[in-house]
């Protein structure tokens, strides 16, 4: 599976699926699809979003998010 993304921000670049951390937290999912943080959060409150809550935390881990937000032929 070949994925290409480029972010661009202060600190963090993901130029491709190998760099995304093994678990995003709402700001990486934000930065990823290009939305802003608010969106992130709805879209990781949805009934279908892979989402892991560790305490008061949401985190996607990135197979999970990869599965469900590409579509790759």
């Amino acid at each position: 599976m070949q994925l290409r993304w480029v972010i661009f921000s202060k600190n963090e670049k993901y130029a491709a699926y190998d760099k995304l951390p093994l678990f995003l937290n709402a700001a990486t999912v934000a930065k990823v699809l290009g939305v802003s943080s608010s969106s992130a959060y709805e879209l990781m409150h949805e009934p279908d979003s892979p989402v892991l809550k560790i305490g008061n935390r949401l985190i996607v881990p990135k197979e999970k998010f990869v599965e469900t937000n590409c579509r790759c032929s």
